[in-house]
C-alpha cells in the first residue's frame, strides 16, 4: 500500500495510469484512445439535444451516455490535473472509515482514498453502468478490489452510515440537489465530513447543457445547506469545501 503523496505523484503522472485501463477497458489502442480524448467534450455533448431534461436526467446518464461520460471524464481529469491533485489532498486531510463516492465517475477520488490508511473502505455509487464497470476494473488493475465496493445508488447501501462523503461536481446535474443533501445528512455519521461542489450554471452561451441553473432550486439549494451543515475551514484554494452535519439545539 502506498502513501498518498505517492498517490497523487501518481496521479500527475498518470492519473492512476487512466490511458492503459481505458484501452484495455475499451478494447481500442493509443491512437484511437487519443483521438478520442480530443473529441470527448464534442462526443458528450453530440447526445444532449432533446435527450437531457429535468425529468429524465436519471435516465440520460444510466441509459443514453455510455462510454462518452467515460472519456470525457477522463479528458477533464488529464487535463485539470493540478486542480484534481488538490481535492485528493483535502480528500486525504478528512477521509476517514467508511467513505462514500457519490457520482465518482471514472473512480479517481474512490481509488485514492482506498489507500488512505484511515479508510476503512470505500462505497462507489454512480447511475452510468460503464462507469461502474470501469472502476471495478480499475481497482482489479490497481490490486484494491477488497476495499472498494461499487453500486448504482444509495439505497444499496441503506445499512451503511459513512464517515466521509465526497460528492465532486454532481450536484449541478441533478434536478433536485436540494433533496440530496437531506440525503446526504441522513448517511452521514453525526461526527461525519462532507466534502462538496457545484456548479449551478449553463455558461454564456450553454456552453454547460448538462447542469441545471433554475435560480429557485439554487435558493433552495443553498437554504437547505445553510440549514442542515455547518463549514469545515480548510486551506486549499479550490471550489470543493468541507461540512459537517449542523448539530441542532432544542
Amino acid at each position: 500500500m502506498i502513501n498518498l503523496d505517492l498517490s497523487i505523484s501518481c496521479f500527475l503522472q498518470d492519473g492512476f495510469n487512466l490511458k492503459n485501463h481505458l484501452i484495455d477497458f475499451l478494447d481500442i489502442n493509443n491512437e484511437e484512445l487519443e483521438q478520442r480524448l480530443i473529441n470527448g467534450v464534442d462526443e458528450l455533448a453530440a447526445l444532449h439535444p432533446g435527450a437531457f431534461t429535468a425529468n429524465n436526467a436519471g435516465d440520460f446518464y444510466e441509459e443514453k451516455v455510455g462510454d462518452a461520460h467515460l472519456i470525457d471524464l477522463a479528458s477533464w481529469h488529464l487535463n485539470s490535473s493540478n486542480y484534481i491533485a488538490d481535492t485528493l489532498r483535502l480528500q486525504q486531510k478528512f477521509a476517514s472509515g467508511k467513505l462514500l463516492d457519490f457520482g465518482g465517475g471514472i473512480g479517481t477520488h474512490a481509488l485514492a482514498a482506498s489507500f488512505l490508511p484511515d479508510v476503512e473502505h470505500v462505497w462507489f455509487v454512480d447511475l452510468n453502468p460503464q462507469n461502474r464497470s470501469f472502476v471495478e476494473h480499475r481497482s482489479k488493475k490497481l490490486g484494491i478490489e477488497d476495499k472498494i465496493s461499487v453500486f448504482r445508488d444509495l439505497e444499496s447501501t441503506s445499512d451503511v452510515l459513512f464517515d466521509s462523503l465526497i460528492c465532486l461536481d454532481v450536484l449541478e446535474h441533478l434536478p433536485d440537489p436540494s433533496k440530496q443533501l437531506k440525503i446526504f445528512l441522513e448517511k452521514l455519521s453525526p461526527d461525519g465530513i462532507a466534502l462538496m461542489n457545484w456548479y449551478f450554471y449553463k455558461g454564456k452561451n450553454g456552453e454547460y447543457p448538462f447542469h441545471f441553473d433554475d435560480p429557485d432550486m439554487i435558493e433552495n439549494f443553498f437554504s437547505t445547506l445553510q440549514l442542515n451543515f455547518l463549514e469545515v475551514f480548510h486551506p486549499f484554494l479550490i471550489t470543493t469545501r468541507a461540512y459537517k452535519p449542523l448539530i441542532k439545539m432544542n
